[in-house]
This record gives C-alpha cells, sequence and structure tokens, in this order.
C-alpha cells in the first residue's frame, strides 16, 4: 500500500550527532569524567550519549544520584547555537510529497535548539519532543497519537529511524512498517529488517 507519511527521528537519522556532539556534550562530559560517580568506561559513556537518551546511560553506567542530578539540571538548560547540517540526501525527503512528522527522545529547549539550526521545521507537520525529565510518555505512545489523530492506518504509515530499540521497536509493536536508517553502516545488518544508507535510497519503500 502507498503511503501517505513519514514519521522520523532526529538525531542520528536527520543528522549525525557526531557533528556536534564534541562540542555540545563539552561540559557534560567534563562533570562527569571529573566526578567519577559512574561504572564503566568514560569513553564508552561518551559514545552511548551521542547515540542514546541520557537517562538510559545514566542507569546502564550507575551514575550516582548526584552525579545524575547535576547532569539533568545542565541538560535542562542546553541549547546549540552553531550552523548544524542535515545527512546529504536529505532534500530527497525535502522533496517527497507525503506528510511528514519528526518524532525525537531528548530535553525539550536543546531539541527544538537543534531543529531551529538545521532549518527543518517546515518540513514537518508536527514535531515531538519526547522528553523522559518531563513526561512518562513514549515514542509508541506518540505514534499511536499521530495514527488516532489522522485516521491512517497502520499500513499507510512508515517510521524511519536509526535505533533499532527505539522508534523501530515501538512502530513494529503498533503494526507499523519500519526502515533502518544506518548511515556509514555503523550498525550490523538485522535480518528481515528493511534497511537505507541514504534518503535516496527511501522512496520504494514509499510504494511510490
Amino acid at each position: 500500500m502507498r503511503k501517505k507519511a513519514i514519521i522520523l527521528d532526529l538525531d542520528n537519522t536527520v543528522y549525525p550527532v557526531s557533528s556536534i556532539g564534541d562540542k555540545l556534550f563539552e561540559s557534560l562530559f567534563s562533570l562527569i569524567q571529573e566526578s567519577g560517580e559512574y561504572q564503566g568506561s568514560f569513553e564508552d559513556i561518551r559514545f552511548r550519549i551521542m547515540r542514546q537518551p541520557f537517562q538510559v546511560v545514566a542507569s546502564d553506567f550507575s551514575f550516582s544520584e548526584q552525579l545524575k542530578s547535576d547532569c539533568l539540571a545542565l541538560l535542562a538548560d542546553l541549547t546549540y547555537e552553531d550552523n548544524m547540517e542535515p545527512f546529504s540526501g536529505y532534500e530527497t525527503l525535502r522533496s517527497m510529497p507525503h506528510r511528514k512528522y519528526l518524532v525525537t527522545t531528548g530535553f525539550t529547549k536543546l531539541q527544538h535548539s537543534k531543529i531551529e539550526q538545521l532549518g527543518i521545521g517546515q518540513d514537518f507537520e508536527a514535531i515531538f519532543v519526547v522528553d523522559p525529565s518531563k513526561s512518562e510518555l513514549t515514542k509508541k505512545d506518540i505514534f499511536r497519537q499521530i495514527l488516532a489523530d489522522n485516521h491512517y492506518q497502520p499500513e499507510e504509515v512508515l517510521v524511519v529511524g536509526d535505533d533499532l530499540h527505539s522508534e523501530i521497536r515501538a512502530a513494529k509493536e503498533l503494526g507499523v512498517e519500519t526502515v533502518l536508517y544506518n548511515h556509514n553502516a555503523e550498525q550490523p545488518e538485522v535480518e528481515d529488517q528493511k534497511t537505507i544508507y541514504s534518503f535516496r535510497e527511501l522512496a520504494p519503500y514509499l510504494h511510490i
């Protein structure tokens, strides 16, 4: 069935976090390293923070309550004000006639500042920031809301994202087709998972 709508993740799907991560998280990384109140490798923490919500990383690396609190206070007020660029091929996505929705997990001020610097706000019917520090809503809840509010059947929507355990899993649980965005082949191939390496490869999955 031809798709009517595309739901996209932001971080590592629309743009690479690695392009801004060292500068953006400089103060956060210093705070974590200087505290020492965590378990595991600091380099692993740096790597994961570029790819997963902070709360997940803090739990997995057993941050102390004080460190977690200090980090959350820093992140809640963090913004990014420098130039940002989407992945090459984003223009192909932008030109597609489908209705588009952006659903991203993160801190509200920070996510909106990145959307502004990328200049992509006008590309979407609606933008949703799932902020675990403010709400218990999940991406699955937002996907369900988008389907209900717009009277979409699951087979009329495509979810595109980079995280198999976040937006990809949430969509599949709702019966929505998914495409894994695997820029630079950073993730291993997954059997039965549709995968693209550029938005230029997306059209066949929209049944255009």
